[in-house]
């Protein structure tokens, strides 16, 4: 799904575009932290289509976005450096309530807890990478993303 376009037809500026999609995964994540008691078979569903929307984003930014970043804003290259490390973080906490889910049973404190670790991290890595490269972003030089919006500027239907 490409982002929306303002009335003038233009394409909003590719930070801003990040801060949409930031908003809509906070949206997304508060849906399943609202709901951990539900059945775990609905639980897991929903948990497996976040952490692919995450790690689609995720993703798209270290192949795409921050290979781009780095090259156009190389004072930016450290903080790329550790949100790529925070990516890696939050793709361990998302296996471990995958396993956590996985189990028989599944523990409700537990998939509360992972929950909960998830939400801090993400938080946390958003405000960041929201502070520190949204105006770098918004001012790329990449006519190839408005032909062909990158996944990691994409929110699912």
């Amino acid at each position: 799904m490409n982002p929306p376009t303002p009335p003038d037809g233009r394409l909003t500026a590719f930070g801003n575009q990040l801060i949409e999609v930031h908003l809509w995964l906070r949206e997304e994540l508060a849906r399943l932290r609202d709901n951990p008691a539900a059945g775990t078979r609905e639980l897991r569903a929903h948990c497996l289509a976040f952490c692919a929307a995450v790690t689609r984003h995720h993703t798209g930014e270290d192949r795409t976005a921050f290979p781009a970043l780095a090259g156009q804003f190389p004072e930016l290259r450290p903080v790329l450096e550790e949100l790529a490390r925070d990516h890696e973080q939050v793709a361990a906490i998302m296996r471990d309530l995958g396993d956590v889910l996985d189990r028989p049973g599944g523990d409700p404190e537990r998939v509360r807890t992972e929950i909960d670790s998830l939400a801090a991290l993400l938080e946390s890595h958003f405000v960041y990478e929201e502070k520190r490269i949204v105006t770098a972003l918004n001012a790329l030089s990449a006519p190839g993303w408005r032909a062909s919006v990158p996944a990691f500027l994409e929110k699912e239907d």
